[in-house]
């Protein structure tokens, strides 16, 4: 695996977010898009308890989340996103972070990025779900974030920066470990297969809007037709009727 970002479908994606405002490697570039992946691609899990494996390459990546209509986790939307950047002309550092959520010394499982934009270096992820950023904040120790009613702080640990959201630890990082194409391939196997992840045990399905996080979760469905309207309807999310069938089951895990 490489990051290929030559492959990236710039005005596919583009369009795939609705985003149509300058291209310039600026802060405030990347505060516009992130903010539009955020709202316009979900944030789930459903291949992955439907038994398909999650391929990080970025053909695979733009056909499941930029033409096919789905979303994704942290590592299928962060890598989509880093090369986004990368062909905008901005500068991408690729991260894997331990998330905390009230636990410790947890493996390097999430994928996040960081990035230079006008000098200054940004916290950016697309692609962590629950209570995750929506737009990039500054990667300064102590720098805070506000974008609607939710609120991000980035402080240290020792050698670690943790990103909070509100009084919880999200995750925490040191951005002085590289990490390349084979470290996100281990991570992505882990979190997609592992008995004790969460992505292979629970249904996770959400989407941002401007000031509500609209989730899957405490639901019931009579039919797979009803939960895929509810998907599309609700989470812009396509999936066939015959893959919502299978899922229905799992609802109540």
């Amino acid at each position: 695996m490489t990051w290929d970002i030559e492959k990236l479908d710039l005005d596919a994606y583009l369009g795939r977010i609705g985003y149509d405002g300058p291209r310039a490697p600026t802060a405030g570039t990347l505060r516009a898009v992130h903010l539009a992946h955020v709202r316009a691609i979900p944030f789930e899990n459903l291949d992955v308890l439907l038994g398909r494996g999650i391929s990080l390459d970025l053909g695979s990546l733009q056909d499941k989340m930029v033409t096919g209509g789905r979303g994704g986790y942290c590592h299928e939307h962060n890598l989509l996103f880093a090369a986004v950047l990368e062909r905008l002309g901005f500068t991408v550092t690729r991260h894997l972070a331990r998330i905390r959520l009230g636990r410790y010394h947890l493996p390097r499982s999430h994928a996040m990025l960081t990035v230079v934009a006008e000098g200054r270096t940004w916290l950016a992820d697309v692609g962590f779900g629950g209570e995750g950023l929506v737009e990039p904040m500054p990667f300064e120790e102590g720098a805070s974030l506000e974008s609607g009613p939710w609120r991000w702080r980035l402080g240290r640990d020792e050698d670690f920066w943790v990103l909070h959201a509100g009084g919880t630890e999200l995750y925490a990082f040191r951005p002085d470990e590289p990490h390349f194409p084979s470290d996100f391939e281990v991570a992505n196997y882990y979190v997609s297969t592992h008995p004790k992840s969460p992505f292979t045990r629970h249904v996770l399905a959400q989407r941002t809007t401007a000031g509500t996080r609209v989730r899957l979760e405490g639901m019931s469905f009579a039919t797979g037709e009803e939960l895929a309207g509810w998907l599309r309807g609700e989470l812009g999310l396509e999936i066939a009727e015959a893959d919502a069938r299978a899922l229905l089951p799992m609802l109540a895990d």
